[in-house]
C-alpha cells in the first residue's frame, strides 16, 4: 500500500512500506529540485528525504553518525541568503512557496526550524550507502541519471553561450566607437569649439538660445549660473545638461521666492537631479562658470538673450576663484 505525500501536485508517491519509490515524471521533478549553489549542483536535504523515502531528521541522523564521510565537498549548511535566493529565483510553485526557508523564525509558526543542508552529487552518492535502504539506491540512480542529463545538456549548450559572450562584448566595442563618432560628427556641425565673443540681435531668439545651450553640454561636473532674473526659460536650458553635471543657481532672494521655490527645484530635480539655489546680493553682472575651469560674461540675463542687443564673452579663468569666493 502506498500513500501520496504532501507535495503530491508533483506526482510524487510515497511509500508507506519504505521498500519502492514511483515518482511520475522522474526526471522533471528530479531536476526541478537541483540548484547551483557556491559554483556546485546541489540537492537539499528536504527533497532528498522525500525521495529516499525517509524523515528529514532520519536522513541528518545517518549523516551525524556518519559525519567523516561528508566533507565539505560533499555536503554544507546553507546560508540565509543563499536559501533566500533559491526559494525566490525558482520558477517551481512547490518550491516558491517554501520562500518560509528564508524566515527561519523558530517558534513562530513555520514548520522549518533549520537551516538546511545541500548535498554534492557524491554526497548524494554517500547518503544512499549509509541509509542502506533499496529505495535510497533507486532514488540515487534516478538523481545520478538527472545530474548526468544536465551535464551533457550544458555541454551541449556551452559552445553557443561562448559565441553570444563574444557577440555581446563585440557589440559592446562597436557601440562604443559609433559614440566616439558621433561625438565627432556632432562637434563638427556645432562648428567645433564655440567662439569667444558672441553678439546677439534683437529677435535672434533661437540663436541666443542654441548658444546657450550648447554652453551648458560643456560642463561635465558643474554649472554655476549668476543671474539675478531667473523663469522658466533659465531653468529649460539648464535641463539640457549632462547627467552628470551640478546646476547652482546664484540670484536674489526675490527669484528665490518667486521662481526657484522648493517645489519648483523638486519639479526640476525629479527629472534632472542635481539643482540647487541660493541667494547673494553682491553681483550685477550674470556669470556662467563651467567646471570650475571656464567662464563666461552676459550682457543680459539667461532668460533675455536675444531680446535686444546683448554679448556674450569667455573670460580669463583666473577670475574664477575669486567670484566663486564670493557665493
Amino acid at each position: 500500500m502506498r500513500m501520496i505525500s504532501k507535495d503530491a501536485d508533483q506526482d510524487v508517491v510515497v511509500p508507506t512500506d519504505r521498500t519502492e519509490i514511483i515518482v511520475a515524471s522522474n526526471d522533471n521533478f528530479i531536476r526541478s529540485r537541483i540548484f547551483t549553489i557556491r559554483g556546485v549542483q546541489v540537492m537539499l536535504d528536504r527533497d532528498l528525504a522525500m525521495l529516499y523515502g525517509v524523515p528529514v531528521k532520519r536522513l541528518n541522523e545517518q549523516v551525524k553518525r556518519n559525519i567523516k564521510r561528508f566533507p565539505e565537498n560533499f555536503m554544507f549548511r546553507l546560508s540565509d541568503a543563499e536559501i533566500q535566493h533559491v526559494f525566490t529565483l525558482s520558477e517551481d510553485p512547490d518550491i516558491r512557496s517554501r520562500s518560509q526557508f528564508a524566515t527561519l523564525n523558530k517558534g513562530r509558526g513555520s514548520n522549518i526550524k533549520y537551516l538546511p543542508y545541500a548535498f554534492t552529487e557524491h554526497g548524494i552518492l554517500m547518503l544512499a550507502s549509509v541509509l542502506k535502504s533499496d529505495v535510497a539506491v533507486e532514488a540515487s540512480i534516478q538523481i545520478m541519471n538527472a545530474f548526468v542529463a544536465m551535464r551533457r545538456t550544458l555541454a551541449s549548450i556551452a559552445p553557443m553561450l561562448s559565441r553570444i559572450d563574444t557577440l555581446e562584448r563585440r557589440q559592446i566595442v562597436d557601440q562604443q566607437r559609433n559614440e566616439e563618432r558621433f561625438d565627432t560628427i556632432f562637434k563638427a556641425m556645432d562648428g567645433g569649439e564655440l567662439p569667444p565673443q558672441k553678439v546677439f540681435f534683437d529677435g535672434k531668439h533661437y540663436d541666443a538660445y542654441s548658444f546657450a545651450v550648447k554652453l551648458v553640454k560643456k560642463a561635465t561636473k558643474s554649472i554655476v549660473l549668476i543671474d539675478g532674473y531667473v523663469d522658466e526659460t533659465t531653468l529649460d536650458i539648464l535641463s539640457k545638461k549632462r547627467g552628470g553635471a551640478k546646476v547652482t543657481i546664484v540670484t536674489t532672494e526675490k527669484m528665490l521666492a518667486k521662481q526657484l521655490t522648493p517645489a519648483a527645484l523638486d519639479k526640476f530635480n525629479k527629472q534632472n537631479p542635481g539643482l540647487t539655489a541660493k541667494a547673494a546680493a553682491s553681483f550685477h553682472d550674470r556669470f556662467m562658470i563651467l567646471d570650475d575651469s571656464e567662464i563666461y560674461h552676459f550682457g543680459a540675463s539667461l532668460k533675455d538673450l536675444g531680446r535686444k542687443y546683448c554679448a556674450v564673452s569667455k573670460m580669463d579663468a583666473s577670475f574664477i576663484p575669486s567670484i566663486l569666493a564670493r557665493i
